[in-house]
């Protein structure tokens, strides 16, 4: 009997330890001003829109080509004007730029994407390579930009 009570104490407090969870609940993103912000939680949902939209032209280290596509590793740019960048993904950009003192006048399409995968995509770009933004993009953010 004590056996008994004993392994399904057990049981109870190896269980109890687990959690499952969503992965894709809006619950994990995380506040980057925190001490232990985990950046690579950011870093995920946004990682294969970027592969699949962005990375064609602005290249899978965020440099672009230095001709029509600005880098967005490191981007003045990005870090100076949130709300056009945000808008620039969003809606599309043309007509000229200027990204770390050099001048860019391609034009970039929308891309059909939800307000929340703009701000995902943002997340990642804002937070990888050099790029260490520390306010998070949210849905709510992206949908407040209008055209």
């Amino acid at each position: 009997m004590l056996t008994t009570k004993l392994f399904l104490g057990l049981g109870v407090f190896v269980l109890g330890s687990f959690s499952f969870e969503n992965p894709f609940s809006k619950d994990n993103y995380i506040d980057l001003n925190t001490k232990n912000a985990v950046v690579s939680k950011l870093q995920t949902p946004g990682k294969e829109i970027y592969a699949d939209f962005c990375m064609q032209c602005h290249g899978a280290n965020g440099r672009g080509d230095a001709t029509n596509f600005p880098p967005l590793d490191g981007s003045d740019w990005l870090k100076n004007k949130r709300n056009e960048s945000i808008a620039a993904v969003k809606f599309g950009q043309s007509g000229p730029i200027i990204v770390n003192t050099k001048k860019y006048n391609s034009s970039m399409p929308a891309m059909g994407l939800t307000d929340q995968e703009v701000a995902d995509v943002m997340n990642y770009i804002m937070t990888s390579w050099s790029n260490k933004q520390t306010k998070v993009v949210t849905e709510k953010e992206v949908a407040a930009i209008k055209k």
